[in-house]
């Protein structure tokens, strides 16, 4: 009889539900039924289903409350619940009020109904003192206190509860045991999760499949691989998700090898692969960058019967976008449509990007067309695509297209035209665009910020960025790692030590200092700024280095002529086990240039194809070609150019024209300069290169001819520079243009200067000039080179123990080379000056890179005897497999400098002999002597 009742009242509730009479189906269910959980879930399934409203279920409950019906726990355990998902707060504490007064607050249903209503609608606390109120708790309000407080994410107070229960010795669910180690989880709390794994294996309940999952979870998210793999292996049965989450344990964090094992041992289980194990084989691929085997894995899963989803075809996009393989993305794409996966709108956004990093704007634009159900990401992904290519009307377009959709542009939205304004050097439209982001009721962020200052610092406008950096910190937003890598950037460009060493001390306040973009940007930062040992004190620090990390390094040791550091580095490197790059190369190469490691550099170029696979680029032959020139080889460099297999740009040409200004050779020069004037024909210091090589022969009349020819095709000199900062101001000498404030004194030092440098052997090296004028107006024009004035002005403005640092845009001359040598003699001062090449560093009259050069000059060249009636460098043979020797004069001009360089070095020529017997550092101090008397017998000075 009761079941036919039951049946009635449920056509009943149908009836009125299909006529849409909403208050009398609510009002049978309450005053009918026999009401358990099950039976209200179901009929409020059935009522929203017809489109009735949970707030009409309450409505209708206080109108029967106040016609006087009497409700059991039972109901008011339900409507609690129906009070919790609507957030019905007063009627919850009526119904509390109503416990209370009828006795019930004894029913354990009802109250842990009770404490989940107050945490969802009045907050944890609430909850837990509704729970410390209660006389009696069973196991059941212990477990829904500590899941509510774990709910609410109040992990300790959850952990607390935890311990409590036990103390009790009351019953733990299975429930409450996953969802505490899902906490563990999540917050680190490993030492925890161990205790709850200890609780598990005294109860015995490490055969429930549900919590050895979570243990694996718990266990790979706190980086204990190896105790998840423990756990998996003692389990007696496995279901996929066990299988599932080890293997995602394993592609988390890289291993990928072992995770494929897993999933080769999967197969020959009971149980297969499914979506999912695919899947997180498939984003552990593309998260670590081993992009090459996921379209084998893609084409296994398929073999395997398992069909790719959206999630699966959302990670291979991501090979096509790194790898560049617009076919096989085109592919994919088909894939999509055949199986109706465009439907996903992740899928979608996926595709347009696919096609934007592919630079196919147009095929990423119809893509945009087609993609159903749009969101804030695809729009996004679309407007950044025009904006980086700096297509910005497109881009206004499609804002005002979104707007005209109802959809509101975010932050990304914003930022992403900040970034393109940025990029492309439209700072004012950039600025522009963060005021229309704070007038929209938003705020810039440290990415609308960061995208402002790294846009800055692309464009070369690093004042301006650092200004920007000042403005943000004045509105309160903190920079992030990006901010502080872009900041140091800037700040090398600039050489602004004082400036770099603050941005340093940012890092270690905002605890970014371990972040290896920001260690790498502070080594590089060092370098540029004349600071070695920081630099290499900070690379020593990191500890996972990188290769970017090596390069930095290695590219600051190049830089200050350091070739054996550099070459040391790199041994050190191949001994880890790291493979080099490219860049890894050019930096090498650069250390052999710069101090002058012909076989050396012979070696590692060499080395490039045949031990690494590396094909050089234009980058590598131009720093051969600077390396052969510099030492000399100009012959070889010249045979090295004719044979090269690409086409020579303007950086080799200019290569072999230095060189061959450095070493008097107008032949090979005219045919440099000849080239560089169809590929740079603005390029002022090609023509001033060739007129210094003419003033030097004394062929004036080629001197004017270029001069004539700069004015038909309306070249301009180079603006030449350098500058000292002292305290937070920059000082820069100009020769040209609104003289410095402090002139007449730094000319009164400078000149003091000089004589007292006269008294120690200083002879003004008026090869320097190049004008046609007489030798005392020569010496009076070396006096204005802006490196002495800087220099001079440091040594007028700084403490006696404070370094100077100078910087120069173009290559320091050997007058200037010279007299910072004596500066640093006489006046005891350290004096680090940066030119266009590189760093020189000068202490106690000697110069690193004067030294680097003699020891380079040692190595390459073998003198002739006494006897020798022919002043000769005869090179040794470079290249193994190369027989010729080429054999050239030297200029008397070189003979000049290098005797200069290693008297100088008085004090350290041992240093010369390198420990090798055979010459004697006083044999080739005689020699050089020998050979500078054999010039001068037939030369007039």
């Amino acid at each position: 009889m009761g079941k036919k009742i039951n049946f009635d009242y449920e056509t009943l509730i149908s009836s009125y539900l299909l006529f849409g009479d909403f208050k009398s189906a609510a009002m049978v269910f309450f005053l009918g039924f026999d009401r358990n959980y099950a039976e209200w879930k179901s009929f409020l399934q059935a009522f929203e289903c017809f489109g009735g409203d949970r707030i009409r279920v309450i409505e209708v409950f206080i109108e029967l409350s106040r016609k006087g019906v009497s409700f059991d726990s039972r109901v008011l355990t339900l409507v609690l619940k129906i009070c919790e998902s609507v957030m019905g707060l007063r009627l919850g504490l009526e119904i509390h009020a109503c416990l209370i007064k009828k006795g019930f607050d004894k029913d354990v249903y009802l109250m842990s109904a009770l404490m989940s209503f107050y945490q969802r609608c009045w907050g944890v606390d609430s909850a837990n003192r509704v729970f410390d109120e209660l006389s009696d708790r069973n196991a059941l309000l212990w477990n829904e206190v500590v899941m509510v407080n774990l709910r609410s994410e109040g992990w300790v107070k959850g952990f607390e509860r935890f311990r409590e229960m036990q103390f009790e010795c009351a019953k733990v669910s299975s429930v409450t045991i996953v969802k505490m180690l899902q906490a563990c989880g999540k917050v680190g709390a490993i030492d925890e999760g161990k205790q709850v794994h200890g609780y598990v294996l005294r109860l015995g309940l490490e055969s429930d499949l549900s919590i050895s999952n979570s243990l694996i979870t718990v266990y790979s998210r706190n980086k204990e691989i190896e105790l998840a793999r423990k756990v998996f292996n003692s389990m007696k049965n496995r279901n996929s998700s066990s299988w599932n989450s080890i293997i995602s344990s394993y592609t988390s964090y890289g291993y990928l090898t072992d995770a494929l094992d897993l999933l080769g041992q999967m197969e020959l289980s009971d149980e297969k692969p499914d979506i999912v194990t695919w899947n997180c084989i498939l984003s552990g691929h593309a998260l670590h960058g081993t992009y090459d085997g996921m379209l084998s894995i893609l084409q296994r899963m398929q073999d395997k019967g398992s069909k790719p989803n959206s999630s699966s075809v959302t990670s291979v996009l991501q090979v096509v976008i790194q790898l560049g393989i617009l076919k096989i993305g085109k592919q994919i794409h088909g894939y999509i449509i055949r199986n109706g996966l465009d439907y996903d709108v992740y899928v979608g956004t996926s595709l347009v990007d696919m096609y934007l990093k592919n630079d196919q704007l147009a095929s990423a634009h119809a893509t945009f067309d087609h993609v159903k159900n749009r969101n804030i990401c695809t729009w996004n992904s679309l407007i950044s695509g025009y904006s980086f290519k700096g297509l910005f009307e497109n881009s206004k377009k499609l804002l005002n297209q979104m707007e005209e959709e109802k959809i509101k542009p975010d932050l990304v939205t914003w930022n992403s035209l900040v970034s393109g304004y940025s990029m492309w050097g439209y700072t004012d439209e950039a600025l522009a665009v963060v005021d229309r982001i704070k007038s929209s009721g938003l705020s810039p962020n440290v990415v609308s910020w960061t995208a402002l200052i790294s846009g800055c610092s692309q464009q070369g406008k690093y004042k301006e960025s650092l200004e920007l950096f000042v403005k943000m910190q004045k509105e309160g937003v903190q920079p992030n790692y990006a901010t502080i890598s872009t900041l140091l950037q800037t700040i090398g460009h600039l050489s602004l030590l004082q400036k770099g060493r603050e941005i340093h001390c940012v890092s270690l306040k905002n605890g970014l200092i371990d972040d290896i973009y920001v260690a790498t940007a502070l080594i590089d930062m060092y370098c540029k700024s004349g600071c070695l040992k920081p630099a290499y004190t900070v690379f020593k620090m990191i500890r996972n280095k990188t290769l970017a990390c090596w390069n930095c390094m290695i590219m600051g040791f190049s830089m200050y002529s350091l070739g054996e550091k550099a070459i040391s580095l790199f041994d050190e490197m191949q001994e880890l086990q790291i493979l080099p790059d490219a860049v890894t190369f050019t930096a090498l190469l650069s250390g052999c240039k710069n101090s002058g490691l012909v076989p050396e550099g012979w070696k590692y170029f060499d080395s490039m194809n045949t031990d690494y696979k590396i094909i050089p680029t234009i980058e590598h032959y131009s720093c051969m070609v600077d390396l052969l020139g510099r030492a000399g080889y100009i012959d070889e460099a010249w045979d090295f150019i004719r044979t090269l297999p690409l086409k020579p740009d303007a950086s080799i040409w200019g290569a072999l024209l230095a060189s061959c200004r450095v070493y008097d050779n107008v032949k090979y020069a005219e045919v440099a300069f000849k080239h560089l004037i169809e590929m740079e024909p603005y390029n002022s210091s090609n023509y001033i290169l060739m007129m210094n090589l003419y003033t030097i022969s004394n062929r004036w009349e080629d001197v004017e001819d270029i001069e004539d020819l700069m004015k038909v095709k309306g070249v301009e000199r180079g603006f030449m520079w350098s500058w000292i900062q002292i305290g937070e101001a920059v000082h820069v000498f100009t020769e040209e243009g609104r003289p410095h404030s402090d002139e007449g004194k730094i000319y009164f030092e400078l000149y003091q200067l000089v004589s007292e440098m006269r008294n120690f052997g200083y002879v003004p090296n008026i090869n320097c000039v190049y004008q046609n004028v007489e030798a005392e107006e020569k010496e009076k024009l070396l006096m204005s080179h802006t490196e002495k004035l800087a220099i001079t002005y440091g040594l007028i403005k700084t403490g006696s123990s404070v370094p100077i640092r100078v910087i120069r845009n173009a290559r320091v001359c050997s007058d200037c080379h010279t007299v910072a040598k004596y500066v640093s003699l006489i006046k005891k001062r350290e004096i680090f000056l940066r030119d266009g090449v590189r760093f020189h560093h000068f202490r106690e009259g000697k110069c690193s890179w004067s030294l680097e050069q003699a020891l380079a000059l040692r190595k390459n060249f073998e003198l002739g005897s006494e006897n020798d009636q022919v002043p000769l460098f005869r090179k040794r043979t470079l290249r193994p497999g190369r027989k010729e020797l080429y054999i050239s004069p030297v200029p008397f001009r070189l003979c000049s400098e290098v005797f200069s360089a290693i008297q100088d070095e008085c004090t350290g020529l041992k240093k010369l002999s390198n420990g090798d017997n055979t010459m004697p550092w006083q044999l080739w101090f005689r020699q050089i002597k020998i050979l500078l008397k054999i010039y001068l017998k037939g030369r007039s000075i």
